[in-house]
Parts: structure tokens; C-alpha cells; sequence
């Protein structure tokens, strides 16, 4: 299989970059290279290269399918890193011996383009499903605060995936798929008080914050819709109560009559930034 020299170099630099700076200050390092490799340079200059985004022409791999995360989406904190797999099927009749794939943020490939997330990779790990289909993973560190380094890198990244062939042929598209890329989000409950006299109000409050990659904290998340369930000490079942809205901290409250035992929690349904997040129930013993 082909080195890939200039991914190594890239993605090292990322990691011994995001390791050596904490968090905290991550909001005052500068944009990270943001050079993403060629066909040629990934597969090498003797595989047959079509142009960048591949076409569908007999001599070039197919790729079938791609993989992020295990299908779901990728959510990065303050101060983990996130490692996932990604993969790419695809065929060809003399097989298919080498993949690719990284993420990449912005209007356009060539220009524009603000983020990106590199292999670790220098070759990815191929199975056969058959004598001419193969899936070819790979893993990638995103870092919080440096490959991603600004708030606004949440949400929909492309994927750019490619394939080698036994015979070095390669299919190559910078838009082959999409992913996202979220804020980690968190959320608080509590009910009070405890315990309660049937028939009095009781008041729940929480905040709803999420992951602020420009200075390494949570922040409240304003203004977004939040459910407020109960469930009966007896039943398996929440239920919504009502919803309301975080105000400009991400703090929520209000109120509700309490009529029998039970648990009290907020739920979010989430955003294409921010994933869904649910709190555990607070119990409430009415007497």
C-alpha cells in the first residue's frame, strides 16, 4: 500500500500541537494548517488519478459506501479529544487494496475552507467482503480548540473519501458524503421542594450549556425549546409536562402542582450543532 507521507506529516502536527496547548488557552492559538492531501499524494504518483471529484467510468473503482463514526455523529467536549472510525467500501475487479477519508468544513474544497480532519492513518486497514469489494477503515482525532477552533465549525462537514485498486486505479471525490460534528451539551434538573404537600407547586429549575471550543468552558445554550417530563413513582412512562425556553444564560424554570411521587426532568431534543441530552429524573415525594 502507498505512504502517505504528506498525511502523516499533517496529522501529526495536529496532535502534538493540540497536546501541547490546554484547552483553556485553545481560543488564543492560531488556525491550524489546513493543507489537505492530493490523490496523488495519498495513493502515490503512479495510480492512475482521475480528476478531483471521481467519475463514474469503468476503468475507476466504485465506491458503495461510507461510514462516519458508526453512523452517528460526531460530538466533541472542551478538553477530549474525539477518536472515531471511518471507512469506505468500495469495488473494482482486480480488487481493492487501499481507502481514504478525511472531513472538511467550508463553502469549497479548493477555496474557502476552514476546517479539516485528517487520518491517523498512513494507510488504511482493508477486509475483503469478496474477491473485488473491500472495506478500508481508518480513524481520526478531532481536538477540541484547535482542529476545531472556532464555534462555528459545528455542523455539517463533507467527506471526502477514495479508493486504490489492485491494478492503481483510484476513484477520488471530495463530496462523496456528509457528516456532522457537534457541541457536547449538558443539562441540569432539580425539583424543590422535597418533599411536597399534594395539591402544592413545586419548582424546577436547570440550565442547558454546551461545549464553547474558542475558550474551553460550557456556556448556556439561549433561547432553545426544552421539555419538562414527569413520570409516576408506579410507571415506566415520562410524559410531557409542558415546554419551555433557556433564557439568555441558558437557565431554566418554572413551576408545576404536585399531585403524586414521582420524577421530574428536562429533556432537549437537540440541533444540528448540538446533540439531543436528557437529564435522569429528580425524584419528588408528595405526602
Amino acid at each position: 500500500m502507498r505512504i502517505r507521507a504528506t498525511v502523516a506529516a499533517v496529522s501529526g502536527a495536529l496532535a502534538l500541537s493540540a497536546l501541547a496547548v490546554p484547552a483553556a488557552q485553545a481560543g488564543d492559538q492560531e488556525v491550524p494548517n489546513l493543507d489537505r492531501p492530493t490523490a496523488a499524494e495519498v495513493f502515490g504518483t503512479g495510480a492512475k488519478a482521475p480528476r478531483a471529484v471521481a467519475r463514474a467510468v469503468a476503468a475507476t473503482p466504485v465506491i458503495s459506501k461510507v461510514v462516519i463514526n458508526g453512523g452517528k455523529d460526531v460530538v466533541v467536549g472542551t478538553t477530549a479529544a474525539k477518536k472515531f472510525t471511518v471507512s469506505v467500501t468500495a469495488s473494482h475487479p482486480s480488487g481493492i487494496v487501499d481507502g481514504y477519508i478525511d472531513l472538511w468544513h467550508g463553502t469549497n474544497v479548493d477555496t474557502g475552507l476552514d476546517g479539516v480532519l485528517l487520518p491517523n492513518e498512513d494507510a488504511a486497514s482493508c477486509k475483503n467482503v469478496n474477491a473485488t469489494t473491500a472495506t478500508c477503515s481508518m480513524t481520526i482525532t478531532a481536538y477540541p480548540g484547535y482542529d476545531l477552533y472556532k464555534n462555528t465549525l459545528a455542523g455539517t462537514w463533507k467527506v471526502t473519501a477514495g479508493a486504490l485498486a489492485g491494478d492503481q486505479s483510484i476513484a477520488w471525490n471530495d463530496y462523496q458524503a456528509t457528516a456532522r460534528v457537534q457541541r457536547l451539551s449538558k443539562l441540569t434538573v432539580n425539583a424543590a421542594p422535597e418533599p411536597v404537600k399534594k395539591g402544592k407547586t413545586i419548582t424546577v429549575t436547570g440550565k442547558l450549556s454546551r461545549a464553547n471550543w474558542e475558550n474551553g468552558t460550557y456556556m448556556g445554550y439561549t433561547v432553545q425549546p426544552v421539555k419538562l417530563q414527569f413520570r409516576k413513582k408506579t410507571s415506566n412512562t415520562y410524559t410531557t409536562v409542558k415546554t419551555i425556553k433557556t433564557n439568555n444564560t441558558g437557565a431554566l424554570k418554572t413551576t408545576s402542582k404536585a399531585s403524586v411521587d414521582g420524577f421530574w426532568r428536562y429533556s432537549f431534543a437537540g440541533t444540528s450543532t448540538t446533540p439531543a441530552v436528557t437529564t435522569a429524573g429528580d425524584f419528588v415525594d408528595v405526602k
